[in-house]
């Protein structure tokens, strides 16, 4: 049982309090794809221009990524230029350049599409997840999608009618609240999933992550990190790990308890991305350290 990640693939140029880099691996469906193949086979659906860095290529290769589905370009790939304050939930977006991501059309390759289970669409405008879903099938498959503000604010009918689609829905607290136009976080949660999605997922950052069911709730707190470093991509390795543990347990559906769980293997993936800058805690992590810090976090979440 694989997962398919379709989504944005970037070039970043990163700037922290304490640190700047350069031409480092981002996008949404980078660090979704990463994420999830430590579980398990991944396959990528995106697209590059001519200048993204071959190390980035051989990084994603070496996690027996699957990039049939990602469309090599002569134009010149995605690049996002950002500053994090001293509050690390704060950053400023100095440059976008969309370049080869603008026109984009997704492309699903064909091995892609005859093992996928969990169809992960990461953080990308409405469209082109209408379009990933066209072409691998609505269910079966159990279907994932990320939004942001953007989206609500420029593509609602088109992301609503993706809801109708879609098994999950994961979105932050500040865009619950946008797209519901209401001030109660719970409420946003619940009338959400009558939108259509099963699930729900409310991303809050530092605080941690809700899931809404249909007549359950569960509240999962995040890893308590000394320090951030580098909190980019933290919401992507976070639905990555989710997604990648839902696959690896070899079934076509799931309980709310699978659910759970998936949720704090997410959580443990964004702690490590958010200890280095772009990817390269969370490309060099083992198993034995996952599942250390896992036992960590059941122990700091755990009561009777």
């Amino acid at each position: 049982m694989s997962v398919l990640v379709s989504g944005s693939i970037a070039i970043d140029n990163v700037k922290t309090r304490t640190a700047a880099k350069d031409n480092l691996l981002g996008g949404s469906a980078s660090y979704a794809a990463i994420a999830a193949s430590f579980y398990g086979p991944t396959g990528l659906v995106g697209v590059v221009g001519h200048d993204f860095p071959d190390e980035h290529l051989k990084l994603l290769q070496s996690r027996s990524i699957d990039l049939e589905g990602v469309e090599f370009s002569g134009g010149e790939t995605f690049r996002w230029t950002g500053e994090y304050m001293e509050d690390m939930n704060e950053r400023e977006t100095l440059d976008v350049a969309l370049n080869v991501l603008e026109s984009w059309q997704p492309a699903v390759g064909e091995s892609q599409k005859e093992s996928v289970s969990i169809n992960l669409l990461a953080n990308a405008h409405p469209a082109n997840q209408h379009a990933v879903i066209d072409q691998v099938g609505d269910r079966p498959h159990f279907t994932i999608a990320d939004t942001m503000d953007l989206w609500i604010q420029i593509s609602r009918h088109e992301l609503e009618a993706l809801l109708k689609r879609i098994d999950l829905l994961v979105l932050n607290d500040s865009e619950a609240k946008l797209l519901m136009d209401t001030s109660n976080l719970i409420g946003a949660g619940h009338r959400l999933r009558e939108m259509g999605p099963d699930y729900v997922i409310v991303k809050k950052g530092e605080h941690g992550a809700m899931l809404f069911g249909e007549n359950d709730f569960f509240a999962c707190p995040a890893y308590p990190l000394h320090e951030v470093f580098d909190p980019t991509g933290a919401g992507d390795s976070f639905i990555g790990g989710f997604a990648g543990y839902l696959a690896s347990l070899g079934k076509s559906e799931f309980t709310f308890e699978d659910l759970r769980n998936a949720i704090a293997r997410g959580t443990v993936a964004a702690s490590f991305t958010c200890e280095s800058f772009s990817t390269h805690k969370l490309q060099s992590l083992t198993k034995d350290q996952f599942d250390e810090r896992l036992g960590e976090f059941k122990a700091y979440s755990h009561f009777a």
